[in-house]
């Protein structure tokens, strides 16, 4: 024996004269050589078909994850917008609030600043709510898609 048939059978791949994965071959009866088939059959056909349904899913958590990114993106914009429109809103009842005259303009400045807020919050919770709706449909459509296509080739 040379030196790499030792190293061969030391790394294992090679055992009583067969390569690693080899089975010996023993000449079986007709009847089971069917049956073996028959199961190295059904054992591939099942190989590819969580294959198929390993893509599938990576397919789907592909476009989940995109989805996801734009609307999360879409979410905190409009976060970044409604700061911006109620920094400049306070600032500006502050400006107004300083150039009052009188304790009756203060209050009457006051009652402006709080029904004005009150529309602008509602408005911009809805927003928020509608984005945040967006972003859990468009993140479960894909899988929700994807899975059934998977159900439906398994069946």
């Amino acid at each position: 024996m040379n030196q790499s048939e030792v190293k061969a059978e030391l790394n294992g791949t090679k055992a009583f004269g067969m390569s690693m994965f080899g089975f010996p071959k023993i000449a079986l009866p007709g009847v089971f050589a069917e049956f073996a088939e028959q199961g190295v059959a059904r054992a591939q056909e099942g190989c590819e078909k969580v294959k198929a349904a390993s893509e599938e899913i990576a397919e789907a958590l592909r476009e989940t994850y995109s989805s996801n990114a734009r609307s999360a993106t879409d979410y905190g914009l409009k976060l970044i917008e409604i700061s911006n429109s109620n920094t400049a809103s306070a600032i500006d009842f502050l400006a107004h609030l300083l150039g009052s005259k009188s304790i009756t303009d203060v209050l009457t400045l006051s009652a402006e600043q709080a029904r004005k807020t009150v529309d602008t919050t509602s408005a911009q919770n809805k927003d928020l709510w509608e984005l945040a709706q967006k972003l859990a449909t468009e993140t479960g459509e894909p899988i929700r898609r994807h899975a059934a296509k998977v159900l439906q080739k398994a069946g």
